[in-house]
């Protein structure tokens, strides 16, 4: 064996032994991730994707068992599929208070599949707008939100906006031009600047107007409930994930992206960059 291959053949054992270290873990969790998970996933496939999250970002491996059990049950709860192609959802490994620690953060195709299932929603998308579109839009008694995309080259990006229609009739818009974006994730996001802020800037965009109308849109409180798990480390295992403690205190571990040899992994979120997996 040359010495590519011995070096190889150690990097696998090392993910396997980490794999193995949370690996009981996840086993043993299986009865409760059954219990909480809608039809539309099996146990076996979720256990299968959180097995795979580890292989393709091994410092989810290096997370404290409780932290990556927490995030993964909210996974569960929410009926999420984390860090896979459908960016519903993302295991992502962060320094907190001290240790390395899973957090757990919903996507924004996550929070429409969410708003989706809440029943309550008929339409809901959110929307770049580029400098050679016509947009305009106002506030007020009387709102109006006009976006005609230009055809050929659109230029650069300027807004982004999200819209909702209820069942009922009622509807509501949020709009934010790209300087507010980036103003608004400096302020509260701990990890602008890194992970999928510069792989995936207009996602991450959409995202945030989308969060921003939907915390004021009239909707059933458990769908309210569920947009408080976006950014949390939990720790506790609870019947109700709800209800356990949120102890985020992080910073970005690292910002690097890792390439598996099928997928692109970001390595400060654990997000599937390109590329397909078999699960």
């Amino acid at each position: 064996m040359n010495m590519d291959g011995k070096i190889q053949k150690q990097m696998t054992q090392q993910t396997e032994k980490k794999q193995s270290g949370l690996q009981p873990y996840i086993t043993k969790m299986l009865p409760a991730i059954k219990a909480a998970l809608p039809s539309v996933i099996t146990p076996e496939r979720f256990s299968r994707i959180v097995t795979t999250a580890i292989s393709s970002n091994p410092k989810l491996g290096q997370c404290t068992p409780n932290s990556f059990l927490g995030a993964m049950m909210q996974a569960a709860q929410l009926g999420v599929e984390p860090n896979t192609p459908l960016g519903q959802a993302y295991l992502i490994p962060y320094m907190n208070h001290g240790k390395l620690e899973c957090q757990f953060q919903l996507g924004y195709k996550g929070l429409i599949d969410l708003a989706y299932r809440s029943g309550e929603i008929s339409t809901i998308q959110a929307q770049i707008v580029y400098e050679n579109d016509e947009f305009e839009y106002s506030f007020g008694l009387e709102p109006t939100l006009k976006h005609i995309p230009a055809r050929g080259d659109r230029g650069a990006s300027t807004h982004v906006y999200a819209v909702y229609r209820k069942k009922d009739g009622g509807y509501g818009y949020e709009a934010m031009s790209m300087d507010e974006v980036r103003k608004h994730a400096s302020k509260y996001s701990k990890s602008y600047g890194n992970g999928p802020w510069k792989t995936n800037f207009e996602e991450m965009a959409k995202k945030t107007v989308l969060k921003r109308l939907l915390k004021l849109a009239p909707l059933r409180s458990d769908f309210q409930r569920s947009l408080s798990a976006d950014e949390s480390i939990k720790t506790e295992i609870l019947p109700d994930m709800y209800e356990a403690e949120d102890v985020t205190e992080y910073e970005v571990v690292e910002d690097a992206q890792q390439d598996t040899g099928t997928v692109t992994v970001d390595g400060s979120t654990g997000e599937i960059i390109d590329g397909q997996q078999a699960l």
